[in-house]
Order: C-alpha cells, then structure tokens, then sequence
C-alpha cells in the first residue's frame, strides 16, 4: 500500500485497548494516528518503544513495530534501534514514573547525546499502573497511597530537566486539546534530533482532575499562554494580557496600560534563557506555558556514530599478528611451567 493512501485505521492494531474508561491515554493515542498518516512513511518505517506504565501498553496498539521493554530503559533501547537503524522513525513513549525516576539518568542521556528520536512523556502526576503512589511530578504535599501524611518531595520538572541536559527540541502539549497538540507532535517528528514532547494527561481514576485548573474548556485562554515563535506572549479570552520578561523576572500586564502593553516580549523559541524561565512558569502566579518552548540544531548522535565508524574504516588496517606480537612479550617453555 502507498504511504499517501494510509488512513487513521491503518495504524490501529486491533488489539483490545486496555486501559480505564475516560483515561487522557485515549486521546494521544487517537493523535498520533490520525499524525501518522499525514508524514508519508510507510507503517514498517515507525518504531515505538516504551517502558513500564499506563502509557507504555501504546505500542500494542499501533499497527507498527514496536517493543515494550523494562522500567526505564526505553531511550536506551530506543537509542539501540536507531543507530541499528537509522531509517526508521523512532518513537518512545513512557510516563512520569517510568521516566522520571528509575529511568531518570537514560532519560538525561537520551537528550545529552541527542539521539534523532521523539519521546512523548504522559505526566499525569501519579503512578497509575500501580494504583495510585505518588510520582516524581506530583506536587509537594499530595497526599496517596504511599504519602498518607502528604509528600515532602519537590515535584521535578520534565522540561528544566531536558534543558539541562541540552535537549534539542521541548514541547508541552495537552491531551484534551487534539489541534494543540496535532501541532505540536508533528513539530517534534520534523525536528532532527532528540525531541521531548510533556503531556499533561488526565488519570481519571488516581488523580483526576490534575490539571483541570488550566485544561478545562472555560479557563484555557485566561489560564494557558501558547508560545508561538516570534509572536508577543500575549493570552487572556481577549488576549488583553501579557508577559513582560525582565532579566530573568516576568510579570504580567495588562492592554490597558499602554505603557507596560507596548514592552510585552516576543517569544523566540531559539533563546534558552527564555525557555528556561517559561518553563519554570505556574498558575495561579502565571499562566501555563504550551506549545514549543525550545529548538536548535545539532549534530545527532546515531549520524555522528556512523561517521566515526566509516572514519575507522577508511584509516590504516592494522595487522593483528603484528601487534600481538609487538612491545614487551616473552615466550614460556615447557621447562619453565
């Protein structure tokens, strides 16, 4: 079948899916094939590998190859696929727990090393598998199962973490907003290099209604500001509110001071510093972010890899006799043993 003549459909398995009635894993899994299609690859050339988790039953229902592999290790895994096979469209999909906190440092290093891959990270802020323990990203003080008295633990943040390790490519999207992210998603497929897409997905069972505050319908456009590369950040119903970023200070203003309104910033999504504070931005003080926060370009990993191989190849051959017998040796006789 030709690549432009797949639908939605040919990316369903069939399989059964599996998990709670209501859960937001619907909605990024009915992205990202209805995504598919439109990249003009054919099914064979897609790769999704996941962790331990909710999320990471995904490549059981695309109609793709995949592997569902142990806690954690899915970038390493993921970066295995993609060296081995640099043509295939590699996609990783795990979540808070399984990325966060025993998969903590192959994430770090997934994004060190740039690997040319797109990793798309459920943050529903719990451990949903399990049955409700808290996570890496759930808030300080939440009480669960394994928190009765309220967790002590600052919550880690996805985004500053993949800054930090010198990600290429940040996003955040949001399940229930299928054009956000649509958007999103397939910016993070066309970046070359490692891309990091956070969505905030709702856990309707263990923690629903987590980010309600900001992705229910009627306060999206007071409580979300979209970062759009070389627009003012500018939000509100009437996008009469802005960001003002100072040094590293933002405040918000309003269109009805002319004075303050005319020094809103322009979002410029190749300027670290501006990404790095967008995402360390949180209501009620702030709007929340979404969209892409971040983007370069650079060398990835798998071709660099390659490269090295092929610079091996072409040096000079060395004469394995030759030098398993060059420098110190000595030879032990019978009579000596």
């Amino acid at each position: 079948m030709s690549s432009t003549a797949l639908t939605k459909k040919d990316f369903e398995s069939g399989q059964e899916v599996r998990w709670c009635p209501g859960c937001g894993d619907y909605s990024i899994l009915a992205a990202v094939q209805r995504l598919l299609p439109q990249l003009g690859l054919p099914r064979e050339k897609h790769v999704f590998i996941s962790g331990i988790g909710c999320s990471s039953r995904f490549p059981y229902y695309m109609n793709t190859y995949g592997f569902h592999t142990i806690h954690g290790r899915a970038p390493a895994v993921a970066t295995g696929v993609k060296i081995a096979n640099p043509e295939l469209a590699v996609w990783v999909i795990t979540g808070d727990g399984d990325a966060l906190s025993i998969g903590g440092n192959h994430f770090l290093h997934l994004f060190r090393r740039n690997v040319d891959l797109t990793v798309l990270l459920f943050n529903n802020r719990i451990y949903g598998l399990t049955k409700g323990q808290y996570s890496p990203t759930s808030e300080k003080g939440k009480i669960t199962k394994s928190t009765p008295f309220g967790s002590l633990d600052e919550p880690v943040n996805p985004l500053a973490l993949a800054l930090g390790a010198k990600a290429t490519f940040v996003a955040r999207a949001l399940d229930v907003d299928a054009k956000g992210l649509s958007a999103v998603l397939k910016a993070a497929y066309e970046h070359k290099g490692a891309s990091l897409v956070e969505i905030y997905q709702n856990c309707n069972v263990f923690n629903d209604g987590a980010h309600s505050y900001m992705s229910e319908r009627a306060v999206r456009q007071e409580r979300q500001i979209l970062l759009r590369d070389g627009e003012k950040l500018v939000f509100g119903d009437n996008q009469d509110r802005g960001l003002v970023i100072d040094g590293t200070k933002v405040r918000v203003v309003s269109s009805s001071d002319s004075k303050e309104w005319d020094k809103v910033s322009v979002y410029d999504k190749s300027d670290l510093t501006q990404a790095w504070i967008m995402a360390h931005l949180n209501y009620p003080q702030y709007p929340v972010p979404m969209g892409v926060f971040y983007q370069e370009e650079r060398e990835v990993y798998n071709q660099q890899v390659y490269d090295q191989i092929e610079t091996a190849r072409a040096g000079e051959q060395a004469d394995l006799q030759q030098l398993l017998s060059s420098g110190e040796t000595w030879e032990v006789t019978a009579g000596q043993l």
